[in-house]
């Protein structure tokens, strides 16, 4: 890992972006800072590296959903906007999970639960979220936890 966290790497790469007048990378990079800096106001303290993880997380995801909306428009010029945003913001979110490391650790945690059905799913997911750290979605680790739980 970096020995600088991703906020000021984030910082860093807007200065950059500005001074070669990279648009589309200003533009990225204002969105995640500036949702930060509002969690912060509203959090009123500083974020923790796995919260600022978790903005890049979302905003990627509000990226796909613009996606998804601008195909429906048929809108290739958001689509290509949004793509390029997302492959901008990708590199500061930590290496991802590979499918078979996500369900070793889905096991992990569903066994240290004892988790036998999906009813325990809450349990198990409170157990595994926190190993996990941004390293995959919500949607695909809940995914892999209900399928080892047999739902």
């Amino acid at each position: 890992m970096k020995s600088m966290n991703t906020q000021t790497r984030l910082e860093n790469d807007l200065k950059l972006a500005m001074r070669a007048k990279d648009e589309t990378r200003k533009r990225a990079l204002r969105q995640v800072l500036s949702a930060i800096k509002l969690a912060e106001v509203e959090k009123g303290d500083q974020l923790s590296e796995q919260q600022v993880i978790s903005i890049i997380q979302k905003e990627i995801k509000s990226l796909q959903e613009s996606i998804a909306d601008a195909k429906l428009a048929n809108r290739p010029d958001l689509i290509k906007e949004a793509e390029a945003e997302i492959s901008i913001l990708k590199p500061y979110l930590p290496t991802q999970l590979s499918p078979a490391e996500l369900e070793s650790l889905a096991r992990e945690a569903i066994s240290e639960v004892g988790a036998t059905s999906p009813a325990e799913m809450g349990q198990v997911m409170k157990v595994l979220m926190p190993r996990i750290q941004g390293r995959a979605a919500g949607g695909d680790v809940s995914q892999v936890v209900r399928k080892l739980l047999g739902q």
